[in-house]
């Protein structure tokens, strides 16, 4: 079970890269919750059900973002059971021309083989400093 959940996570990352929403809509369950834990920020909070998270909240982050960015890089990955756990990074160039390079940690809860909740932690002050 991990190892499939971790695979999971592995295959979000990866359609979240593409900048297709499309690719990332099926992999969340429809209760979906994305959960951005620092304040201050674009995109702080919570966020339920899975077509607003892509609709109303990815979609514009993502629109901070030349075309196809940012992409995300696995570091590492690790699961147990339902969770699993990962550190990325979010490399690529914003619309105002700043090159983006954060770190992150998630930490994902699988429910039916998808997506349930995330938890997303970055360094909130670089993204300050940048939009």
């Amino acid at each position: 079970m991990s190892e499939q959940n971790e695979q999971l996570v592995r295959d979000f990352f990866a359609a979240l890269s593409s900048g297709d929403l499309e690719q990332v809509r099926p992999l969340f369950h429809p209760e979906a919750i994305w959960q951005v834990m620092p304040k201050n920020i674009p995109g702080e909070g919570i966020h339920r059900g899975r077509d607003y998270i892509c609709d109303e909240f990815l979609a514009p982050v993502r629109g901070l973002f030349e075309p196809g960015d940012p992409k995300v890089i696995v570091d590492t990955c690790i699961g147990k059971g339902n969770i699993v756990a990962c550190e990325t990074r979010g490399v690529g160039k914003l619309l105002n021309g700043k090159v983006y390079d954060n770190i992150y940690a998630w930490f994902f809860e699988i429910r039916d083989g998808k997506v349930f909740h995330l938890r997303e932690y970055m360094d909130s002050l670089y993204v300050t400093t940048l939009v």
